[in-house]
């Protein structure tokens, strides 16, 4: 589950800053002189909210290797590194794709791929998933990996994180400048905004911010019964990622860095609605279905 929290972080950090850096500019001033101007507001809130999005995405791979300490391996430096990258580089071929960098990195069980794009992508494997599974149940976890890369869902996510923060800010604004005028009263001569609107817009930013992640999260969980359907398809059978699910239910996968939730292989133990992953059993579920 690293990609997807790694990416959300970096989102709200880069929306803070974007946020911080409008109100000191004096942009928000502009927006409130006249009373609130709906739509510069929209467009304001459109040009920020997908700006952070993408800024974020454009960092994914980078972010993902400091936060991890990832190793990119660019010459195989024994057996177990040259198997990674064979298995990669045909699990990629048979998706249609090029082949994307591969790390490996210190830690427990997990995996995650990022990227800005299907051609600009990173598979990241850890030596705990390397150690702890057999290697049909690794090259099903890699499978499930270049899936994500496949269906193009660090795009989709930061498409839908766009639109979310879009809202997220637009309406932490309206909000803020409802209450701002609320405790004002009658004081016609005060003009744009006070210190009240700055505080309150964002507190609203961050309480919208973590309502809004749900509806992030409930689109990662779909993504994640697709790649697991992927992995299946790119190996042909759907057995060994059913076998690797079960291997993770029966270990205690490592928590990736928090900032990376989105595509890792491991099950979230966060709360239903805040999960990034469905519980493996509904995903083994899912699998036997099909």
């Amino acid at each position: 589950m690293k990609r997807i929290f790694l990416f959300l972080l970096t989102n709200f950090a880069i929306l803070v800053v974007l946020s911080i850096s409008a109100r000191i500019l004096g942009i928000d001033r502009f927006l409130t002189s006249n009373g609130l101007n709906m739509t510069f507001l929209l467009a304001f809130s459109a040009l920020i909210g997908f700006g952070g999005s993408f800024i974020s995405l454009l960092m994914s791979k980078k972010m993902a290797k400091w936060s991890t300490g990832a190793q990119v391996i660019k010459q195989p430096s024994n057996q177990e590194e040259r198997w990674l990258l064979d298995t990669v580089a045909k699990l990629a071929s048979r998706a249609g794709l090029g082949i994307p960098e591969v790390a490996i990195y210190q830690g427990a069980p997990n995996a995650f791929a990022t990227g800005p794009s299907r051609s600009n992508s990173l598979v990241a494997v850890s030596t705990g998933l390397m150690q702890s599974m057999t290697k049909r149940q690794v090259e099903a976890v890699l499978a499930h990996e270049i899936s994500h890369v496949a269906n193009g869902d660090m795009v989709t996510l930061t498409l839908i994180q766009g639109i979310i923060n879009t809202f997220v800010i637009f309406l932490s604004r309206v909000a803020a400048y409802a209450v701002d005028n609320f405790l004002r009263g009658d004081d016609e001569d005060a003009g744009g905004f006070s210190i009240g609107y700055f505080i309150t817009s964002i507190v609203f930013e961050i309480l919208f911010g973590i309502l809004a992640s749900i509806i992030v999260m409930y689109f990662s969980r779909i993504r994640e019964f697709k790649a697991d359907a992927g992995a299946a398809a790119l190996m042909d059978d759907r057995r060994p990622m059913i076998e690797a699910l079960q291997a993770l239910g029966g270990m205690h996968p490592g928590e990736l860095p928090k900032e990376m939730a989105a595509s890792g292989i491991a099950g979230s133990t966060v709360k239903a609605l805040f999960s990034s992953h469905p519980p493996l059993e509904e995903r083994i579920a899912a699998l036997q279905k099909n």
